[in-house]
């Protein structure tokens, strides 16, 4: 009897892979011949968690903006999965160079662009083979499988493709179905690419993603994409540059997974590229993120995209389908856990040898600076599990970013210190380090990001290590208003100040600002001081509990005073004091646009300011009434040449001059000004060298990127009596991302590189383009008529992580009059 009931229990786990459903017989069609839409992905996977609990877990991670589910499966054997918070924590402590694992993690992660579509496909298949026919992969391997990590841009892309393809679908790739519209579905809500996200966290979708990663920081991570159609898959190893941090094992067992995908392509005579296109430098990928934290991160492109549906003729001829798609990405994926699960001991020995104590240069960055701007790095730094201590009273020798000079600065309790000898040290170095090492300059994306520059911070890198206190948070102490006093009194210097005054305007409190610095009851006050009186705001019954829960919020200093009568500068009733009006502001959206650039304003208005703003789509612009509109921001794109035709150019010039503000912003500006005379700024035209000489083609690239730069920081000369730049000092560090050039304004030059500081403090300019950008303007402002032209050649909102440049848009909206 005991003998047959062990045969019995035996033959039960292989009963259930028997029944196990496929993904095509789940979903009632055979895998790759239509698109399966996110809620049909997440049944699926909840069906197999139900159907395999005890070698399955699946977990809700999140929701998005639009509040699709965000799943994590973990899969393993049983008795791994019964053991797997003990698997989990023997692994994390190879971080302190303890503990014996042995089990490898792998992390696939799929479909981070939405309507590279295939990947989420080819997961259903790879996580069913790994219980089934590919299980004994598992016995050593803990493997996580994030179906789609932007299941709104997926939506997106499937239910529009659903739409407008043919049936039978057309392969033909001149039909609808082959050119999505302007907002096609590779990126999130807010049209944010979420693959370059991983270490800015500034959408939903990675800040609770990343709460997962951290509790794994997988030895294995793959992130999926697609590329064009006509290119063949590309799998490690990745291009030069690789950053400097990555170990020498980091770089060899990407030779080895892709020798061991190269074996199974070369099996099925597929093409395939390495050591091309994808490096591994800018920080805030899928695959360099996860090195940066240990791990052996890898993207995989298959060649397909939005364009290429369920089937597409190539360039060369042949038809690409859906289903060979999916091959290709399931083939790779579980060639991943394959070498994964082979290699299982030295992944578990070059983890702890990645965590040791490094021989970084700088053992130490200090900060000083604004107590918002540090609070906003140390809430960044805390997502990522970036430890950092409260400074204490010394002076601290390094190299000062703010004059790119070895110097000096004073550390105090009101300083931050972020150590290189703690868990997270090589992720420290890359995103403090001031100029990341470039082994070639042709790269892939940005080549500078330095956080002391994005957050406008005094900062010092030094060589020895700076002593502080632990700290799990970095609070600034605010004073609430006094009851009955004649006016509350704020500062104006930080993207927290701008958020506070949002929060007053939605709630109909009148709020004035300063053109002139004052001093009042001893306290000297800069420019863009926010007034807030008791009598322009009789009418509002519940006042001072809306103004102090506002200030709460905020966490911000209220001083209050009793007289607007100041001891030095403007009284309170001067014209050099304005109200601020409550604006409605309107945002163009559309071909002319870019959908990043777009998502970004809309975005920062949403997500961080919370002020109101209306989307006027190109498509009936025309039609619009802009007189219903204060101000109206125009976003970088490359279609204004074609948009602007004479009539919208002079709507929009005529609304201008009635009393509008317009906010112009790249490539607008261009569509702009081009021989427009109402228009004073003028691009800066450069003598090209005349000299004809024939490069070969081998070096025509090399060529070209003397004329770009490839996201490089440069030091520029602010004007903060001009009220685009009120609440900064007399710098700032901008990010150029291309060599768009224009002449100073004869008045109105807020923002400009002054002789000599075309040279970038950080990041790749070519020699060309370092000579276009010599003496030209960033940021400027001029009259037109009774209203504003404001210019911004430079992003300040680039990503939404340039933390400093947010201001100055604020300043756009609300201090510019």
């Amino acid at each position: 009897m005991k003998l047959i009931l062990r045969y019995a229990l035996l033959f039960i786990p292989l009963l259930s892979i028997a029944q196990l459903k496929s993904p095509s017989e789940f979903l009632g069609y055979e895998l790759g011949t239509q698109f399966t839409r996110h809620h049909e992905v997440v049944d699926y996977y909840k069906y197999l968690s139900e159907a395999e609990p005890q070698r399955m877990n699946l977990i809700e991670y999140g929701k998005t903006n639009e509040r699709r589910p965000l799943l994590l499966a973990t899969i393993s054997t049983k008795e791994n999965m019964d053991n797997l918070e003990q698997i989990r924590l023997e692994h994390l402590k190879g971080i302190k160079g303890e503990g014996t694992p042995d089990k490898a993690i792998v992390w696939l992660s799929y479909n981070v662009h939405g309507n590279e579509s295939v990947s989420t496909e080819a997961s259903m298949q790879t996580i069913y083979d790994l219980l089934t026919g590919k299980r004994s992969y598992l016995e050593d391997v803990v493997v996580l499988i994030d179906p789609c990590i932007n299941p709104d841009g997926r939506d997106r892309y499937v239910n529009w493709y659903n739409q407008f393809k043919n049936s039978p679908n057309q392969i033909d790739p001149n039909s609808k179905e082959h050119h999505e519209n302007w907002w096609s579905g590779r990126s999130n809500h807010y049209m944010f690419d979420l693959n370059r996200d991983w270490a800015w966290l500034t959408q939903v979708e990675s800040q609770q993603r990343l709460k997962q990663f951290n509790k794994w920081l997988p030895h294995v991570h793959v992130d999926f994409h697609e590329q064009g159609v006509d290119n063949p898959y590309y799998f490690a190893p990745a291009a030069e540059p690789f950053h400097e941090v990555i170990t020498d094992f980091q770089r060899e067992f990407q030779e080895t997974i892709g020798k061991n995908h190269a074996k199974y392509f070369d099996q099925n005579g597929w093409f395939y590229f390495t050591k091309e296109v994808f490096d591994l430098l800018y920080p805030s990928y899928g695959d360099t993120y996860p090195t940066y934290n240990g791990g052996i991160g890898m993207t995989y492109e298959q060649g397909g995209g939005g364009r290429a549906g369920l089937g597409i003729i190539t360039g060369i001829g042949d038809t690409l389908t859906l289903k060979d798609r999916i091959a290709h990405h399931y083939t790779t994926g579980l060639s991943t856990v394959e070498v994964a699960s082979k290699n299982v001991n030295k992944l578990n020995d070059e983890f702890k040898k990645f965590h040791q104590k490094k021989d970084y240069k700088y053992n130490s960055y200090v900060l000083n600076g604004n107590p918002d701007k540090l609070e906003a790095l140390t809430t960044l730094l805390s997502k990522h599990e970036i430890e950092y201590k409260i400074g204490s009273n010394s002076s601290v020798k390094g190299y000062n970013y703010t004059t790119g000079k070895s110097g000096t600065l004073r550390s105090s309790d009101k300083s931050i210190v972020i150590s290189s000898d703690q868990p997270k040290s090589t992720l420290v170095k890359v995103l403090f380090e001031p100029r990341a090492k470039l082994s070639d300059s042709v790269t892939y994306d940005i080549t500078a990001w330095s956080l002391p520059y994005a957050y406008g911070l005094d900062a010092i890198a030094s060589e020895s290590n700076v002593s502080g206190t632990i700290a799990n948070t970095f609070n600034t102490n605010s004073e609430t208003a006094k009851p009955d006093s004649y006016a509350y009194l704020a500062d104006w210097n930080s993207m927290k100040d701008a958020q506070f005054l949002a929060e007053l305007l939605r709630n109909k409190i009148r709020v004035r600002y300063a053109h002139k610095p004052f001093t009042l009851d001893g306290i000297a006050h800069e420019r863009g001081t926010l007034i807030i009186t008791k009598s322009d705001n009789k009418q509002v019954k519940n006042f001072n509990e809306l103004l102090t829960n506002a200030s709460k919020n905020h966490n911000k200093n209220l001083i209050s005073t009793n007289t607007g009568f100041v001891e030095s500068g403007k009284d309170f009733g001067s014209g050099y004091v304005d109200l601020i009006q409550n604006l409605n502001i309107a945002v163009l959206s559309g071909e002319p646009t870019s959908t990043l650039r777009f998502g970004e304003i809309w975005n920062f208005f949403e997500q961080q300011l919370n002020y109101p703003i209306s989307v006027l789509d190109e498509d009936y612009f025309a039609r619009v009434d802009l007189t219903k509109y204060d101000i109206l921001i125009l976003p970088d794109g490359r279609g204004y040449n074609s948009f602007l035709s004479t009539q919208i150019k002079e709507k929009i010039k005529d609304w201008v001059k009635r009393g509008g503000k317009l906010i112009a912003m790249g490539g607008a500006i261009d569509g702009l000004t081009a021989s427009d005379k109402d228009f004073s700024l003028t691009a800066k035209e450069i003598k090209k060298d005349s000299t004809n000489t024939i490069s070969s083609f081998e070096i025509s690239e090399r060529e070209q990127i003397k004329s770009t730069i490839t996201g490089a920081i440069f030091k520029a000369t602010v004007d903060n009596t001009n009220p685009l730049a009120y609440g900064y000092d007399d710098t700032y560090f901008t990010l150029k991302l291309g060599a768009r050039a224009y002449k100073y304004l004869e008045n109105g030059s807020a923002v400009y590189l002054s002789e000599g500081a075309n040279e970038p403090v950080s990041g790749f300019a070519g020699s060309e383009a370092k000579k276009e950008i010599a003496e030209t303007l960033i940021f400027g402002t001029e009259d037109m008529g009774r209203g504003q032209v404001i210019y911004m050649i430079d992003n300040p909102l680039f990503r939404g992580f340039w933390e400093n440049g947010k201001l100055f848009f604020a300043n756009a909206l609300f201090m510019v009059k």
